[in-house]
């Protein structure tokens, strides 16, 4: 398993956050939001001035791109924790 974050972001900014919070897991461009779309996590307007974002969430998805489980909030400060994410992780697979 690994993580992978998905941004509207360009990818410069993606590198440039990475580089600055030292984050070792990829993070993919869709400023289309075509993914986030798919996922049903669009916040339009969310930043304001019109930029659509994605809203937070978590998921583990399997090999075969079925999730097994998700974590949905509406408040950005709002993260599962890395116990529950371990725990979704051994209770899902």
């Amino acid at each position: 398993m690994r993580p992978v974050a998905i941004s509207v972001d360009p990818p410069d900014v993606s590198r440039n956050l990475s580089t600055q919070q030292g984050y070792t897991f990829t993070i993919l461009s869709d400023p289309d939001t075509r993914a986030i779309r798919a996922y049903d996590l669009l916040h339009p307007a969310g930043r304001g001035e019109g930029h659509d974002i994605a809203r937070p969430a978590e998921f583990l998805i399997d090999k075969a791109g079925v999730v097994r489980w998700r974590n949905l909030t509406g408040d950005i400060r709002v993260r599962a924790r890395p116990e529950e994410l371990v725990e979704a992780a051994r209770t899902s697979f």
